[in-house]
């Protein structure tokens, strides 16, 4: 009988140009509003912590990450439509929080709609609390979409 290989882990890799092709169709098929791959070239140009996520060899998701005088900002994360539900996002959000964590940051926020319900139950279960609200932040089908400003504080042991 054949040993118990575990269970299958989601992988974190650098983002490279590479894969800017893999990010914008997991963006597309993922956000009514996707970035373009421009986007994040200037980020991974820009020197912002970039980040992909792979599964059974396939880039599913990634994640831009800021960091500057002890802030991180959560710039875009994403797990493609077909991955999603399957405990990646969490993986990956947690990934991006000790990403900020080993920056030294003391905080960390991010942008979400409050239409996403998933991601903001997501951010809650994480520890993340509503800092304030941007109004009109996100464009929509019909407008704009206000975005709630989520925060986690990292230095609880810097006292």
């Amino acid at each position: 009988m054949a040993a118990d290989p575990g269970p299958e882990i989601v992988a974190f890799e650098v983002m490279h140009l590479r894969d800017v092709e893999d990010v914008v169709r997991n963006e597309r098929s993922a956000y009514a509003f996707p970035w373009a791959g421009s986007i994040f070239v200037d980020c991974m140009a820009a020197g912002h912590e970039c980040w992909i996520a792979r599964f059974r060899g396939e880039v599913i998701g990634h994640a831009v990450l800021s960091v500057a005088a002890r802030e991180a900002h959560l710039l875009n994360i994403c797990i493609g439509l077909d991955a999603q539900r399957q405990g990646h996002g969490r993986a990956l959000a947690e990934h991006m929080i000790a990403r900020a964590i080993g920056r030294r940051a003391r905080v960390m926020f991010l942008e979400v709609r409050p239409s996403n319900e998933i991601a903001c139950r997501l951010y809650a279960s994480l520890g993340f609390d509503e800092v304030g609200l941007r109004k009109r932040y996100y464009p929509a089908a019909n407008g704009r979409e206000d975005a709630r400003i989520l925060a986690l504080r990292l230095d609880a042991g810097d006292a």
